[in-house]
């Protein structure tokens, strides 16, 4: 099992992971990003990361991710957005390698942890990252704002 970094040319590759796991999710509606935002917040901003788990020369899961941070241990942890492998490569150990080298990342880099969330629906998911000592915060919930309720919280100030 082999990973590599995404480089700028990957971006319609990421954007190709993106949209399979938005299709298994039952997002697809949602995603608005393309090749071209993506190469700008990933490549040329360094606001996310990408790693790709090749089978021989293909890609068959991509993991992407980006720093946040603990003012409770005071320093960086890793966050995962999205981790996704190709349905007909799945059981092959890929999405347990991915979740290792990102763990290898963090502790590389100093960071106290790993994080993400899952959908609640989601069971073959949890059950997989239960079974990798993952535990679930459910004494705590996620919040978000967007588009015109983003836009009209930040004119409140």
């Amino acid at each position: 099992m082999k990973f590599r970094y995404a480089e700028r040319s990957d971006a319609a590759l990421i954007l190709s992971f993106i949209k399979a796991l938005a299709d298994y999710e039952h997002m697809s509606d949602d995603v608005v990003a393309t090749p071209e935002l993506l190469e700008e917040w990933i490549f040329d901003k360094q606001k996310a990361e990408v790693i790709f788990c090749m089978e021989g020369e293909k890609a068959v899961g991509f993991a992407l991710f980006f720093h946040n941070f603990s003012t409770f241990l005071g320093r960086a942890g890793l966050y995962l957005e999205d981790l996704f492998v190709l349905p007909e490569h799945r059981s092959k150990g890929y999405g347990k390698g991915l979740l290792s080298q990102l763990a290898k990342i963090a502790v590389e880099r100093g960071c106290g942890r790993l994080e993400w969330c899952c959908l609640d629906w989601n069971t073959p998911s949890i059950g997989f990252y239960r079974s990798l000592g993952a535990t679930s915060m459910s004494d705590w919930t996620t919040y978000r704002v967007t588009g015109e309720t983003l836009e009209n919280l930040a004119k409140i100030n």
